[in-house]
């Protein structure tokens, strides 16, 4: 393949991966949790990195995982405490992130982690990062951790979507019935944990965010089913990376902030076209009224 196919491969890999887990994450109403997450995730990396002293390996996915649930657990635990939710996220997740920045400034500054790195990533560096697999021949190494980690996102998805969709909809429902609320909970967080990190190093905190919420909330306009959502939310993630990166040779400018940029502009044609809740079908149906 090609150095663009490559690039265009990862980043779609990123939009499906990030738009199949941001559907529960918009119906749960839970959008800021990506955010935290995809910043405390940092921590996870970090902590990971000064124990192997390696940048690569699924030590680093561990890593990310443990901080999401760390995320999760603390979020909760202030929240049960009395503290708004809202205000418990801001409180966890700046000081795990900041955490995080400090022990790169002091720790592992001189390896290939930094906070621009961070949040930016580094995209267009991936197709050189290669490793070998039989029958496939050189792939990046970053594209086969995506791949890997949306099989494993996909296949608890499908193996559990009964279970998904009542705890997400009706957790009392769920709880009544024996289902493990909690547990399906602290799940769905290592999925986004392990997603962000599958992530982070191609495309940086900014696009993980945009392709965790965007396309799932454009989703959320279009459709009412569920199953359709996760197919709509994955494809709105896949076009806003093909259009944010020629986007981006477009005009010479950042290719993953091109591609959260994309996002956006997904969100706001649907904002105003789709049928069901878009703006303009609102403005259509009182003329048609009268």
């Amino acid at each position: 393949m090609s150095y663009t196919a490559w690039i265009l491969l990862t980043a779609s890999l990123v939009g499906i991966s990030c738009g199949i887990v941001g559907v529960l994450l918009i119906l749960r109403r839970m959008a800021m949790m990506a955010d935290a997450i995809s910043h405390t995730v940092l921590l996870g990396i970090v902590m990971a990195y000064l124990a192997t002293q390696s940048l690569s390996g699924i030590h680093m996915v561990i890593g990310a995982a443990v901080a999401g649930v760390l995320t999760t657990y603390l979020v909760q635990w202030l929240n049960s405490r009395g503290v708004q939710h809202d205000a418990s996220i801001g409180v966890v997740f700046t000081i795990l992130f900041a955490l995080g920045v400090i022990l790169i400034a002091k720790k592992v500054g001189n390896a290939h982690l930094d906070v621009k790195h961070a949040l930016m990533g580094e995209i267009a560096f991936i197709p050189w990062d290669t490793i070998r697999i039989p029958l496939l021949g050189e792939v990046p190494v970053a594209t086969l951790t995506l791949m890997i980690v949306l099989f494993i996102v996909s296949l608890i998805i499908g193996l559990f979507y009964k279970e998904w969709k009542i705890t997400t909809f009706d957790p009392a429902l769920a709880a009544s019935i024996g289902l493990p609320v909690l547990a399906m909970h602290y799940l769905y967080m290592t999925l986004l944990s392990m997603t962000t990190v599958a992530a982070f190093d191609a495309v940086g905190a900014i696009m993980v965010v945009a392709m965790l919420i965007a396309p799932a909330a454009s989703a959320y306009l279009w459709t009412d089913k569920l199953i359709m959502m996760f197919v709509l939310s994955a494809l709105f993630g896949t076009i806003s990376a093909v259009f944010g990166y020629y986007f981006a040779l477009w005009i010479d400018t950042s290719i993953s902030g091109s591609m959260a940029f994309a996002t956006g502009i997904v969100f706001l044609i649907s904002f105003l076209f789709s049928p069901r809740h878009g703006m303009l079908s609102y403005w259509i149906r009182p003329a048609t009224a009268k």
